[in-house]
């Protein structure tokens, strides 16, 4: 059968194409050509989409605007009502005082009724002022006013919700005002329970009505195109204003009342046939939610949104020409400089670093072999690291497991002779510091203790050696509580604290003192155990360190070695101790470690 080959022409065609130069010139051909389909697919919508967000920031400091102006007509009925509460004609003429005289009874009223009608000289925007006593004395704006008999004053929904409301301001939903006969307003009301002086006891409603004209002309002012239009619904759903409010009666137009309840601050789009609209919804400190609405027709120029949106994409055409070159460039050259980066990190002893093999080239295999090359590095040191730490484990269970047999054996016969004393207390106290010592002693889950922690361990073995020695010796702890949530070395200061005691304070015959510190040195912390004893010359402070020296009593130094060697390989080389002293001048031990939590 006859084999199928590609014409000559052909694969003269396809041959610069297995170059670099022909590869990256096919790449920007493909490139130029998707983005102008891009371009000419999306370019509406992308205008689009910006106009309608640019059309919603506008629409909503608009909406924002009229909540505002409505927020200042009820701050200032919130004024109005806040001088009725803390009147005091308006307090006592609402008592149930027997002793007033009905000429003091009118005398009141024409007070509190001149106070009225002054609020209302200057606010055009209030349609009246009104208290509605309790004990049956009522007072408006106007001298002469008559209660409409038909009406139930303690039934009407601002009066109820006041009374329950203990003091607190209520708005009412839009309604006519007919508690008034002859006097049929559409208003707004704002009221308020009255209380007596102390506060407690309710005397009446104060109710201030705002004329709702003064609503409905801030809505209609503001334009939002040809057919755009303001409205405001209560929390309750309720329309408190709307332009086409008889239309809505009549359900004969509807608005999405649920959806702008729980909408919240937001924007949304609704089509319902009737033209697909932009509702922007703006909450009000005054419980109403202010509702913007304009047509996403007169939002969207289309010939202009399509010129700049084709102008925009053919500019970021271009922009992704010259991207897609840089980036191919960088492709040929990343390997490389990729494994030259690999390399310094290694030089910088970073041995977790791996080079990544994206290619089945030299270069990929160089990078296989380097990658080999320090993971075996790395391994070899991780053994070396494994195997000291595991010595120094080794060590600290060792140094945990060393319980002094003299401390032990004093401190048991210190609590036998209590006992015999019959010093039940002291019993207690020396047995449950020698207990906490014993736990702290054998605890090994971890390494590093709270600081906390070591305070405690370090105070109970003193509390037991201060029983021991009584006037012989005394501690001082001063380790501020801000260091107890970090960590340090379990252990650490026994060492220092038991050679300051036997190597310093326990062969002079006036005793001493032993000063146990910490403070933050920058990034690290230093603990220093002081005390007053006989000192060391500096032979015997480097036999301490190096643990060469021995007391009389066989004691040697192990544990304050131990200790150094411990913060060095847990932390390096820059933390560990020092130890200061002089014959005669007692001795200070410098413990520094970094600090962690």
């Amino acid at each position: 059968m006859t084999r199928l080959r590609p014409p000559d022409w052909l694969k003269r065609g396809l041959r610069p194409l297995r170059t670099i130069h022909g590869t990256i010139s096919a790449a920007f051909s493909i490139l130029i050509l998707a983005a102008i389909g891009i371009t000419s697919l999306n370019s509406y919508k992308l205008s689009e989409e910006a106009v309608l967000s640019n059309s919603q920031a506008y629409l909503g400091e608009v909406i924002q605007q009229v909540g505002q102006n409505i927020q200042s007509y009820i701050d200032n009925m919130e004024n109005i009502s806040l001088l009725i509460f803390t009147n005091k004609d308006v307090k006592y003429y609402l008592s149930d005082n027997p002793f007033l005289s009905r000429e003091e009874i009118r005398t009141y009223e024409k007070s509190i009724s001149d106070l009225f009608q002054s609020l209302l000289y200057t606010r055009k925007d209030i349609a009246s002022i009104m208290v509605f006593g309790y004990n049956g004395r009522n007072v408006s704006d106007r001298r002469l006013t008559t209660l409409n008999p038909y009406v139930q004053l303690r039934e009407q929904d601002w009066y109820v919700k006041a009374a329950r409301a203990g003091g607190r301001s209520v708005i009412s939903a839009p309604h006519v005002q007919n508690v008034v006969s002859g006097d049929y307003e559409w208003v707004v009301s704002l009221s308020r329970e009255l209380k007596n002086s102390n506060g407690m006891t309710g005397q009446g409603i104060a109710l201030v009505d705002l004329k709702l004209n003064v609503i409905n002309d801030i809505c209609r002012s503001v334009k939002l195109g040809s057919r755009g239009y303001v409205f405001i619904v209560d929390s309750a759903g309720n329309i408190v204003y709307h332009p086409q409010q008889q239309l809505l009666y009549s359900k004969l137009r509807e608005e999405p009342i649920e959806r702008i309840l729980s909408a919240g601050q937001s924007s949304f789009l609704v089509d319902d046939g009737a033209g697909e609209r932009l509702y922007s919804v703006q909450d009000s400190n005054f419980g109403w939610k202010i509702v913007g609405v304009a047509y996403r027709s007169e939002l969207i120029a289309e010939p202009d949104a399509m010129r700049n949106s084709f102008l925009l994409w053919a500019a970021a055409a271009l922009a992704g020409t010259l991207l897609i070159s840089l980036l191919l460039s960088h492709r040929i050259t990343r390997p490389i400089r990729r494994l030259q980066a690999a390399m310094r990190q290694v030089e910088r002893g970073n041995f977790e670093v791996r080079a990544e093999v994206e290619q089945q080239s030299e270069i990929g295999q160089l990078e296989r072999t380097f990658n080999m090359m320090v993971g075996q590095t790395q391994r070899l040191m991780d053994e070396r690291i494994q195997t000291e730490e595991t010595k120094r484990r080794t060590e600290l269970r060792l140094l945990q497991s060393q319980i002094n047999p003299h401390f032990l054996y004093n401190t048991l016969d210190s609590i036998i002779w209590m006992a015999e004393q019959r010093k039940n207390e002291e019993v207690v106290r020396m047995t449950s510091a020698l207990a906490k010592l014993f736990r702290a002693s054998i605890a090994k889950d971890d390494e590093l203790v709270p600081i906390r922690i070591e305070q405690e361990h370090i105070a109970s073995y003193l509390q037991i050696q201060k029983m021991r020695y009584r006037d012989m010796l005394d501690y001082e702890i001063d380790i501020p509580r801000e260091l107890h949530l970090y960590k340090s070395p379990r252990i650490l200061l026994q060492p220092f604290v038991e050679n300051a005691i036997y190597h310093g304070i326990k062969n002079m015959p006036e005793g001493g003192v032993v000063q146990i510190a910490a403070e933050v040195d920058g990034d690290s912390i230093r603990f220093t155990v002081r005390d007053n004893g006989k000192g060391m010359d500096e032979e015997t402070v480097q036999a301490v360190l190096n643990a060469s020296a021995r007391d009389n009593d066989g004691r040697d130094h192990i544990g304050v070695s131990n200790v150094n060697e411990r913060i060095v390989l847990t932390f390096g080389a820059g933390y560990g101790v020092s130890i200061e002293s002089e014959p005669g001048e007692g001795t200070c031990v410098a413990v520094t470690i970094p600090k962690v939590r």
